[in-house]
């Protein structure tokens, strides 16, 4: 869904990496060994994310990895809240109005975008409907 290419720096003296994200410029933590900096980019990543969706700000595409870049997915359930973020934040629909169709508590719009909130998948999936749009799911193998 959402895979946001990470550039791994190795350190010069204190050794570990500094890891930063060409798309999401706000985003830079650092990690002492390869498989703690993936878990650090992605809490990193959400993060940021959700501060950018606090501030009304939209949540920019992942680009393709360039050669020497890592790829952080994003969690399913962030992946979908972000994608929703952004659809409501294109549409125009004001989150008062987002409520009304939806019938239920403005508070609970912030809450469907709320990036550690639980949401039930047909919350989710009614707000996407809302706004005119279907979720559809792909799986695709690993490669």
């Amino acid at each position: 869904m959402f895979s946001y290419p990470a550039k791994f720096t190795a350190g010069r003296k204190a050794g570990g990496y500094v890891i930063s994200f060409p798309d999401v410029p706000e985003a830079v933590t650092q990690a002492e060994c390869m498989e703690e900096g993936i878990d650090m980019a992605t809490d990193c990543l959400e993060m940021v994310l959700a501060a950018y969706i606090r501030l009304g700000r939209p949540i920019p595409a992942p680009s393709t990895p360039k050669r020497g870049q890592r790829s952080i997915r994003l969690p399913f359930f962030v992946a979908l809240k972000v994608e929703l973020y952004n659809t409501w934040l294109q549409s125009g629909v004001k989150k008062a109005e987002l409520a009304r169709r939806l019938r239920i508590p403005r508070a609970n719009v912030d809450r469907l975008f709320d990036l550690k909130h639980f949401s039930r998948p047909e919350q989710i999936e009614e707000a996407f409907a809302a706004l005119g749009k279907q979720v559809d799911i792909q799986v695709r193998g690993v490669t």
